[in-house]
């Protein structure tokens, strides 16, 4: 017998591509979570807040009760959250035109222009990058990126429910 010393076998390629990947990705959410931190500061609001916001720009508006399923929060801590963006000029509370008894809340142009001039380059920088992939490639990162947004999703409501 020899006394060579037997190496370990290498990874394959494919096994280090999705490590490399599992790493980028959590790398990924840290580095969006660090913008997050910085623009919620810069508005002078906490994460919350912030994803409140985001969820206003994102549609033309919601009701309370809609705000507070989408966040996960109580319907005081929805009401309390609602009156702190409302001071701050984030945003409005209407009467719903159809049910008087529930409200509307929409995001104020100041918001919007403020969300613009924050995520707007990072939203320029991304779109130019995404300019270099092709079809196939575009159709490969957005299955990607839908499914790990799913599994996500899906967890936050196994962590939620496991209370």
């Amino acid at each position: 017998m020899s006394s060579e010393e037997v190496s370990p076998p290498q990874e394959s390629k494919e096994t280090e591509l999705r490590r490399q990947l599992g790493e980028e990705v959590r790398a990924l959410q840290s580095a969006t979570d660090a913008v997050d931190a910085a623009t919620a500061d810069r508005l002078g609001i906490n994460r919350t807040d912030l994803h409140c916001l985001d969820v206003l720009t994102q549609r033309e508006s919601a009701t309370p009760s809609q705000l507070g399923a989408a966040l996960g929060l109580t319907t005081g801590s929805v009401t309390a959250m609602l009156d702190r963006l409302a001071r701050l000029g984030y945003l409005t509370r209407e009467p719903d035109p159809h049910d008087r008894r529930k409200s509307v809340v929409r995001a104020t142009e100041q918001i919007q222009r403020g969300a613009d001039d924050l995520y707007g380059p990072l939203a320029e920088e991304g779109a130019a990058l995404l300019e270099r992939y092709s079809l196939p490639e575009l159709e490969l990162l957005l299955d990607f990126a839908r499914r790990s947004r799913e599994i996500q999703e899906r967890h936050v409501k196994r962590v939620r429910d496991e209370r």
